[in-house]
């Protein structure tokens, strides 16, 4: 079943790395997750059977977490069933120019940055931190924006104030560590560290700030089972930091900064990234997943 099938009139806008975004005839936008998986700037293959699904139904359960702290872009879920399971009617919004992400803990580029820095753009930190450390108190550590193919660069807060003023940089970061803060908390309670996470916030026309997008998902966070936390190594995840040091590791037989397109992911990856995927739904929502049928999401 297509776009165009459901919903007649639909216009493909974008393709991103995950999502397709389609222009509905009255004016709303249909995003559709697709099951593609991204590392390192490149689209991997073979795509990881319902990982869409995965990351729409977790965003829509946090989006309803999260709805007293935040309005969501989401105006409905009401499609044809299969289909529904990995798309979102949502509002069109003005969309900031930047990602917003917060950090309670020391991993990834974060942790490059650090052992460059001795801080987190541009958030000092204390001496003596290791990879997976728990930072003193979360931090905004906003990124660009950058187009499938390229990479996000790192900004500093006074670089936000710059790009959007002062004071839609200080509701962006508050918004941020908020979001952050209840998500952890929440993950806490399943036996989940929410190491960092990125989220994405548009504007309505009287200024309003809404999430977007997706929001506390594998693709999006850091999740580490919190009884195998270890400060000075890297963590075991719930997220695609798996399929990342499966195409760094010597079996892969792959350098990122050559240019070379990655190798295509092996069939037990496909599978152990998947049920990653699938756990992480499970413990966040203590529901069940269960796989729709699978649909042809092109125009």
């Amino acid at each position: 079943m297509s776009v165009a099938a459901v919903l007649p009139g639909a216009q493909h806008l974008h393709t991103g790395k995950v999502r397709d975004l389609y222009g509905l005839p009255d004016g709303r936008l249909l995003i559709v997750a697709s099951d593609r998986i991204s590392a390192y700037d490149h689209v991997l293959e073979p795509e990881i059977p319902d990982k869409g699904e995965v990351l729409t139904q977790l965003s829509l359960w946090w989006f309803d977490q999260l709805r007293d702290l935040a309005p969501n872009h989401v105006l409905s879920d009401d499609l044809p069933a299969g289909f529904a399971a990995r798309s979102m009617v949502c509002e069109r919004l003005d969309m900031v120019p930047v990602e917003c992400v917060a950090r309670g803990y020391l991993a990834g580029s974060g942790l490059t940055d650090y052992r460059r820095t001795g801080g987190v753009c541009g958030v000092p930190l204390p001496d003596g931190l290791s990879d997976g450390s728990r930072l003193p108190a979360p931090i905004f550590t906003p990124t660009t924006k950058a187009p499938v193919g390229s990479h996000d660069e790192a900004l500093t807060y006074d670089d936000v104030v710059a790009r959007v003023g002062s004071d839609l940089a200080t509701r962006l970061r508050d918004l941020t560590l908020v979001v952050y803060a209840w998500g952890a908390a929440v993950a806490r309670e399943r036996g989940i560290i929410l190491a960092d996470t990125k989220i994405e916030i548009g504007r309505r026309p009287d200024g309003t700030l809404v999430l977007a997008d997706e929001v506390l998902t594998p693709d999006s966070s850091r999740f580490w089972p919190a009884d195998s936390w270890l400060p000075g190594r890297p963590q075991p995840s719930y997220d695609k930091q798996f399929v990342r040091d499966w195409l760094a590791s010597p079996e892969a037989n792959w350098d990122s900064h050559t240019g070379a397109p990655p190798p295509r992911l092996p069939d037990d990856i496909v599978a152990r990234t998947r049920s990653r995927y699938v756990e992480a739904y499970e413990r966040l929502t203590g529901r069940t997943f269960t796989s729709s049928c699978h649909c042809d999401t092109r125009l």
